[in-house]
């Protein structure tokens, strides 16, 4: 019998797996180097079914100065691995996630996607690019696919928590 998906915090030995599945879905993703992948491993998570990696995702807690109240959490290169999608995989990554910021004290996360269809069907709203300035300044930035932020066709989303 197969086992059912399941996702763990991400180990030092999947961070080639990640930066694989984060390459390969390049068109829809902002490239990570293993450099960063390595570095940030313990915010990433991933899926696993029957022993085999078909996702993941990573986030980051953007603090508001003053209003420690107001921390956001943001869900990072959600990747899904191609036969793995449309079955629920991408939901369980963002609701584990989702999860363990809300028993954090977060009550708002955000994404930058190219996915806006599903973020939505998990509760995510269209939001304004100027809403999250912070993440702008902080992760768009340096990007090296796009020369301004906002003129980069993701959109920003956010849902409470």
């Amino acid at each position: 019998m197969s086992e059912a998906i399941t996702v763990r915090n991400a180990k030092l030995l999947d961070a080639q797996s990640i930066f694989d599945l984060i390459a390969d879905n390049d068109d829809q993703l902002i490239p990570r180097s293993m450099g960063d992948i390595v570095g940030n491993i313990d915010r990433f998570v991933i899926a696993e079914k029957d022993g085999m990696l078909c996702g993941c995702a990573a986030y980051v807690i953007h603090p508001e100065i003053g209003q420690i109240e107001k921390a956001t959490v943001e869900v990072q290169s959600l990747a899904v691995k191609e036969g793995f999608r449309k079955l629920g995989t991408g939901s369980i990554i963002v609701n584990t996630l989702l999860d363990r910021a809300r028993h954090s004290g977060i009550k708002e996360a955000i994404v930058l996607t190219f996915a806006p269809k599903f973020f939505s069907k998990l509760g995510f709203i269209e939001i304004p690019k100027t809403k999250v300035m912070h993440k702008l300044y902080t992760g768009c930035i340096n990007c090296t696919k796009h020369a301004n932020p906002f003129t980069c066709p993701e959109i920003a989303m956010t849902r409470s928590l």
